[in-house]
């Protein structure tokens, strides 16, 4: 792990608007998955590990909400799973994830507006580092709901210690109290990205609209 990862990764997650975000992502897209190898980045796995546990191959399109540069589409990809689409707020993102051949389709989109995109359209949603303050906020949930089908699943990860936002976990409840959508699995706390010299505790969650 270099200090000029480390340094990016400080400037995504400081900026202060969308454009000062697009800007950090635009200097770090080159280098953003060798740094995020070099953090033992585990959440991509664990995401694709429980969709593959609880989405069947074939039964739809998959949304890759918050895509960068297609680690998560890549690994559902190598699974079976497809066709995939991705979003992201970054042009230069999605266009290191073009490369990987693995997406039908990309579109830039910010997480937390209204997508471009029918209700009930999706079989299934991930949506992976990204429900964080700073980049997508709570609520982004809402409208993940909308998109997806009934029956599909939401799966997304959120931080786990206390560095987390506490408008992620009252929407989350909110919409299961009013039977919108119900709890299916969440992972244990683990580290996101062991590699960092600060720990920071995620759960990988599944819900079911």
């Amino acid at each position: 792990m270099t200090d000029s990862a480390t340094e990016r990764l400080a400037q995504v997650y400081g900026a202060r608007s969308d454009q000062e975000r697009r800007s950090a992502y635009a200097a770090w897209a080159n280098d953003y998955e060798s740094d995020l190898a070099n953090f033992g980045y585990l959440l991509p796995g664990v995401a694709a590990a429980l969709a593959a546990r609880h989405v069947a191959i074939g039964d739809g399109t998959i949304l890759d909400a918050g895509c960068g540069t297609g680690l998560v589409g890549q690994l559902l990809s190598l699974v079976g799973f497809g066709p995939i689409v991705g979003v992201d707020l970054s042009e230069d993102m999605l266009a290191e994830a073009g490369k990987k051949g693995v997406y039908d389709e990309l579109r830039m989109m910010r997480l937390g507006d209204e997508l471009d995109f029918p209700d009930d359209g999706f079989a299934a949603i991930l949506c992976v580092g990204t429900l964080t303050p700073g980049h997508a906020g709570p609520e982004t949930i809402e409208e993940l709901l909308r998109i997806v089908r009934p029956g599909g699943r939401i799966i997304f990860s959120l931080r786990a210690d206390e560095g987390i936002d506490p408008g992620y976990g009252e929407i989350i409840e909110h919409l299961q109290f009013d039977g919108r959508w119900r709890h299916v699995e969440s992972s244990p706390a683990f580290p996101g990205m062991p590699g960092k010299s600060v720990e920071i505790l995620h759960r990988i969650h599944v819900y079911s609209k």
